[in-house]
């Protein structure tokens, strides 16, 4: 061998030096100015509980806060029926905070809620990160439908997009069903589901427009609770049975000083079965017709009567039945995810 290919050898093998080297200062670097704009703090808006303080909480990828929740997450899968999965596998383990930073926009695609679960270095998968922790993959799990239809090539299109970025991002592997198999089980969710969604409606018209605070007040005085942007009617599980509509939107959400009418509406789904389901309502329609001095009509505009409320608790009793048998047991999470 001559000098020269010895030399060009020494040469090669001093540039990978370089390069390595350079690619680990890099590296650092990058950590550092991390840590500086992102310091860990002991209670991270984006890494901790709900900030509202109460009602229901859908899973979210964050830090633990109490052993129950340890345990939750733990126990927490993929719902192979109503989800389908996205898999990224790392090429190395990826730190907590690198992969905090870079999961924030991975919620939702379209209208579609996005689940994150993440496999943890030494065994174990997490449905919530947690400092000082490493993770080789991570699986984003999209709803496959919702009450605003099945999942679309878009929504599709859009995860995918997510995924191949935060694959990029940390030199990762994708793995995942076929689009056209993933379009067919989401129409097919989609009209599985729409036989077993079911919204029963009262409508308090009232004698004239009514101020937002008074209408409130009336509701609180009546029984009815603050439960994020509504006034619910709640049950002993802390699920509401019903909930209180201004001129059709959420208290909160009525953009003028009035209304002309309050709606009661029970959702099935997403309320707790219950054999008296619209008898309870009508009763405190009811009760709210005699403090408003308003008017009690279904959901046609046609007067209430009491002779029906039988009837109707048992039509729904039979809706609650239909929704356990098909696996959507009423006002539980994985239910709450679908018809949503």
């Amino acid at each position: 061998m001559s000098d020269l290919q010895i030399g060009l050898i020494l040469l090669g093998v001093l540039l990978i030096l370089i390069v390595l080297v350079f690619n680990w200062w890099q590296d650092r670097r990058i950590r550092q100015k991390m840590q500086e704009h992102f310091p860990e703090r002991e209670l991270d808006p984006l890494m901790s509980g709900n900030p509202m303080g109460g009602g229901r909480r859908e899973p979210a990828f964050g830090a633990i806060d109490t052993a129950q929740e340890t345990a939750a997450d733990d126990t927490a899968e993929v719902d192979p029926s109503t989800e389908v999965v996205i898999d990224i596998g790392f090429a190395q383990a990826i730190p907590t905070d690198q992969l905090h930073q870079a999961i924030q926009s991975l919620h939702k695609a379209g209208s579609k809620p996005v689940r994150i679960f993440a496999e943890r270095e030494g065994g174990g998968h997490r449905a919530r990160l947690r400092p000082g922790e490493a993770y080789v993959s991570m699986q984003l799990a999209v709803l496959l439908a919702n009450r605003s239809g099945p999942l679309t090539e878009i929504e599709w299109s859009q995860l995918w997009g997510m995924a191949q970025d935060l694959a990029e991002r940390f030199d990762g592997a994708i793995e995942a069903p076929e689009q056209d198999e993933v379009m067919q089980r989401a129409r097919e969710l989609d009209g599985h589901c729409a036989g077993l969604d079911a919204q029963v409606a009262l409508v308090l018209r009232l004698p004239g427009t009514a101020p937002v605070a008074d209408m409130t007040r009336v509701l609180q005085e009546a029984g009815f609770l603050a439960y994020g942007r509504q006034l619910a009617w709640m049950s002993d599980t802390g699920t509401p049975r019903f909930t209180a509509l201004f001129d059709g939107v959420p208290p909160q959400d009525v953009q003028s000083a009035g209304v002309d009418r309050v709606d009661l509406l029970l959702d099935l789904p997403n309320s707790p079965a219950d054999e008296q389901a619209f008898s309870r309502m009508a009763s405190v329609g009811r009760d709210l017709a005699k403090r408003l001095k308003a008017e009690l009509l279904d959901d046609q505009g046609r007067p209430v009567h009491e002779g029906a409320d039988h009837t109707i608790d048992k039509q729904l009793l039979d809706l609650y039945k239909r929704l356990a048998q098909a696996g959507f047991e009423a006002g539980a999470e994985r239910t709450v995810r679908v018809f949503s």
